[in-house]
């Protein structure tokens, strides 16, 4: 993978890419959720570079793509993704996306729904209003203050131990966190920004309709928020497939790599098929 860089007028974005591209094969692209970097999809890339064309970032703000301006929304996002892709002469994506991440992908399939050739959200949320209280959209907004005097060694602790059930998941997500370390002020911007644009984008009550092959994925061990009761609602009133995950936490994709990705796999040949 060769890292790269995209500008936009808020800052530089950094992202990882295939050495060789070839626009006849499927695209993935891997979107970490928030505080996260593109390390979080490891054992992704190194599955798959070899197979289709792979994308990931460090998304606005994180880790590489720093310095950057918190005046960004999640719109913006999504737009820049699609700016990336285009850089690269690549269309029609199939998205991955983690946590947050998933929420950029439904972003961008309301920007752009032609485009979208599939969407997998992992221990992601569905972005329409209906499945959120008002009270969750208050606190959301208001998160900043809390990272900024939360005691770092207990963010650390809750940070790691909170989102993985396997010691190689804790591990990976303790080292993207230290990027952070002596910095908590930008942690908790991070943090508190990408939680209000999620909740703004929530409140402007768009369709974020999914009109391509989605599948999700959801650890059972996932006590991150209410992701689990979020899954579930989406399942049931979507009837989108959905694959609960037994030993995972909130960052499956690092806890069950393995079985992850196997279904990534199969679903991109699905759509593969679909195709020819």
């Amino acid at each position: 993978m060769r890292e790269k860089t995209w500008e936009t007028p808020c800052g530089t974005i950094h992202y990882w890419i295939n050495d060789r591209i070839d626009d006849r094969k499927l695209t993935l692209v891997f979107l970490p959720g928030l505080t996260a970097d593109h390390r979080l999809f490891e054992k992704q890339t190194a599955y798959f570079e070899g197979t289709y064309n792979v994308v990931v970032w460090d998304a606005p703000g994180h880790a590489a793509s720093w310095p950057f301006e918190f005046s960004f929304s999640l719109m913006d996002k999504a737009k820049w993704v699609d700016g990336i892709l285009r850089s690269e002469g690549l269309d029609k994506p199939v998205i991955i996306g983690q946590s947050m991440g998933g929420y950029v992908g439904q972003a961008y399939a309301e920007l752009y729904p032609e485009k979208l050739r599939g969407f997998v959200a992992i221990d992601s949320a569905p972005l329409q209003r209906s499945y959120v209280t008002r009270a969750e959209l208050w606190l959301l907004k208001r998160m900043e203050p809390v990272y900024r005097h939360y005691p770092w060694k207990w963010l650390l602790r809750s940070g790691t131990q909170g989102v993985s059930a396997t010691e190689y998941g804790r591990k990976l997500m303790y080292d993207m966190m230290m990027t952070y370390d002596g910095d908590q002020e930008r942690y908790a911007k991070i943090s508190g920004h990408g939680f209000r644009i999620l909740a703004e984008a929530m409140e402007a009550d768009l369709p974020y309709r999914l009109q391509c092959p989605v599948l999700l994925i959801c650890g059972a061990k996932d006590h991150a928020g209410s992701c689990i009761r979020y899954n579930k609602a989406w399942h049931q009133r979507t009837g989108i497939p959905i694959r609960w995950l037994k030993n995972a936490g909130h960052n499956s994709n690092t806890d069950e790599p393995q079985l992850v990705n196997q279904l990534i796999d199969d679903f991109a040949r699905k759509i593969e098929k679909q195709k020819d």
